[in-house]
């Protein structure tokens, strides 16, 4: 049984096949603990990383994981693909096949685009990171066919109407770096952003490539399909 969250006597039951009854007289006689503690109470709210045991045998024990990845252009942002390799084919060996199972990708890259993908079992700390109400920073490096000018700073920083969605972007930050190359920080991930954005200035995206997820920064020393797992404090977005 898979929970993100739910009351103790309803995951018991349901994970030792016995009926709700029973499972008040186990925690009455003190055979039941959550995370190392004798459990008293049977509307105890837990959660998918709760250990929980029996008669002190562990029924769920599962580890938050938290997976940084390189990913390379071609390789595709999704769990299985009849056609390209996936960001699941490139994780590190050292992961089960169950624990591989488990994740999903918190931000996803179109097939062109390269750059940091980070992956996770844990739906809470993926939905902080990619809540329209977080307002995450993404930033892009960005690389050209045609020269930048400033004409380009002042547009994205007044956000541009898709006429197909009916909206209008939010604000986007951009910094010319060079010539050909600009730094592109957004806050929500429409279709295609930021080449259609650069579209609007017949300035084809020659590469896409992304540099960081909030306060999570592409390990330089990760090279391209490399993988590994990284901390997080509390589960929660430092920069909030």
């Amino acid at each position: 049984m898979s929970i993100n969250r739910a009351r103790l006597d309803r995951f018991i039951s349901e994970e030792c096949q016995i009926n709700r009854k029973k499972v008040r007289l186990l925690l009455a006689q003190k055979r039941v603990h959550v995370d190392g503690v004798i459990a008293t109470d049977i509307a105890q709210p837990i959660d998918k990383f709760s250990i929980i045991s029996l008669d002190n045998k562990i029924i769920q024990n599962n580890k938050p994981l938290y997976i940084m990845l390189h990913k390379p252009v071609g390789v595709v942002c999704a769990t299985k693909d009849d056609k390209h390799q996936t960001v699941i084919d490139l994780l590190s060996r050292l992961l089960s096949a169950n624990e591989k199972a488990s994740l999903h990708i918190v931000g996803r890259l179109d097939l062109n685009t390269s750059g940091l993908v980070l992956l996770t079992n844990d739906s809470r700390w993926s939905e902080q990171l990619t809540s329209p109400k977080s307002k995450v920073p993404k930033h892009y490096l960005v690389t050209l066919q045609n020269p930048l000018n400033n004409e380009y700073i002042q547009a994205f920083s007044k956000g541009m109407y898709f006429a197909f969605e009916n909206i209008t972007t939010k604000p986007v930050a951009l910094k010319i770096i060079s010539q050909f190359q600009a730094e592109v920080i957004l806050t929500e991930g429409r279709y295609h952003q930021i080449k259609r954005m650069f579209g609007r200035f017949n300035n084809p995206v020659i590469a896409l490539h992304r540099t960081s997820i909030g306060n999570y920064v592409l390990d330089e020393s990760l090279k391209v399909g490399e993988s590994k797992s990284i901390n997080i404090s509390n589960n929660i977005l430092t920069y909030l």
